[in-house]
């Protein structure tokens, strides 16, 4: 596969291309953003591995942009941040997966390999519809319609809510949602499952509409309305 590496520590970039170019993958190495978002508009990749602290321009910058053009490049983050607000804002603006630096090459490889995997069955498997109650989510489109008008999601909202409808009947747990929206294991303390639960139903369940239902001390769960 094409990778890109964003990164300006060398030592860094040395041991992660060798890796990746002994595991039989093309790697190219943009030591800036500048550079990266030039690369980025004029070639096709299968992952971009993606610094956050890099001079100029930085990697959440840089991510936002690309999201911005409507590419979908899986973007895994490698950053020596390891804060939940750090990692919470490199998803939020666009990033696949976060992984913390030092990292052992294997885990990087495996991550790398999902992504892309991921990625592949995703553009093979086309768009679905999933309709509960007054709502519709046109996958093809990523457009969520309420009541006949349209809803405005963040990335990650409307992850969550793709969750949430895939497991409709179900209680999942707030360990699932974390690992399965956000990418990565947060600390089980952290509420940014249930802030993003209140985003969600603050523009969804309007009208005496309820979708998602607290599980206390477990979880949420999916109902169409009655």
């Amino acid at each position: 596969m094409n990778i890109l590496l964003v990164e300006d520590d060398s030592r860094i970039s040395d041991f992660v291309i060798k890796g990746l170019e002994e595991a039989g993958h093309s790697v190219a190495l943009a030591p800036t953003a500048e550079q990266a978002r030039d690369w980025i508009s004029d070639h096709e990749w299968d992952v971009i591995l993606m610094d956050i602290m890099l001079p100029g321009i930085d990697g959440v910058q840089l991510t936002k942009l690309i999201r911005y053009r409507h590419n979908a490049t899986p973007i895994l983050v490698l950053s020596a941040l390891d804060g939940p607000d750090d990692k919470v804002m490199a998803l939020d603006s666009g990033a696949d997966d976060y992984l913390v630096k030092p990292f052992h090459f294997k885990e990087l490889l495996s991550r790398v390999n999902a992504l892309v995997r991921r990625a592949k069955l995703s553009r093979r498997g086309g768009g679905q519809s999933y309709h509960s109650g007054p709502l519709i989510v046109n996958t093809d489109e990523h457009r969520v319609v309420l009541h006949g008008e349209e809803v405005e999601l963040s990335p990650k909202e409307y992850k969550l809510l793709l969750y949430l409808l895939e497991h409709q009947g179900r209680v999942v747990p707030r360990t699932q949602l974390l690992n399965a929206v956000w990418g990565i294991n947060f600390d089980n303390s952290t509420n940014v499952v249930d802030v993003y639960i209140s985003y969600l139903r603050s523009k969804i369940e309007k009208k005496g509409t309820k979708f998602i239902h607290t599980v206390k001390g477990t979880g949420y769960l999916w109902k169409e309305p009655l």
